[in-house]
């Protein structure tokens, strides 16, 4: 008989495999409705556009999820914390409105209607392929109350 250990980390490896066939683009909802079991980020790891992994923790606690901008093998120095151009943390507020990142292109620009949290204020985006900021671009964006 297996142990409940065991048990436990083969059913935690079956729901990775699940998560990872989610696109975080569609599906970003999903996936940070369980943070805690995506696979923790790792050094000298080849990582793919769009894997999801934890990276430390957010504002409310959870484990900061990050989705990978570029194909790369991870290095000590490129934490995904400081290292903007191969990593996108995803998450959310305490109000459940994902935080504004700063896209890097047409890839992970905001469309038409997403919401984004930005300085504490909930935005809406008027435009797609938004890049800018609600500072950087006011017309791109209305406030949200």
């Amino acid at each position: 008989m297996m142990n409940k250990k065991q048990i436990a980390l083969e059913l935690r490896k079956a729901l990775q495999m699940f998560l990872a066939t989610l696109d975080v683009d569609t599906q970003s909802e999903s996936i940070l409705e369980v943070p805690s079991v995506f696979p923790k980020w790792e050094i000298g790891r080849n990582y793919k556009v769009k894997e999801v992994f934890g990276f430390g923790e957010n504002a409310v606690g959870d484990t900061q999820l990050y989705v990978v901008l570029q194909d790369h093998t991870s290095s000590e120095e490129w934490t995904p914390d400081t290292a903007p151009s191969l990593y996108k943390a995803i998450g959310i507020t305490e109000e459940g409105v994902p935080e504004w990142v700063q896209p890097l292109g047409s890839s992970d620009a905001y469309m038409t209607g997403d919401a984004v949290s930005f300085n504490g204020q909930k935005y809406e985006s008027t435009c797609d392929n938004n890049i800018w900021s609600p500072i950087e671009y006011p017309s791109g964006w209305k406030a949200v109350t």
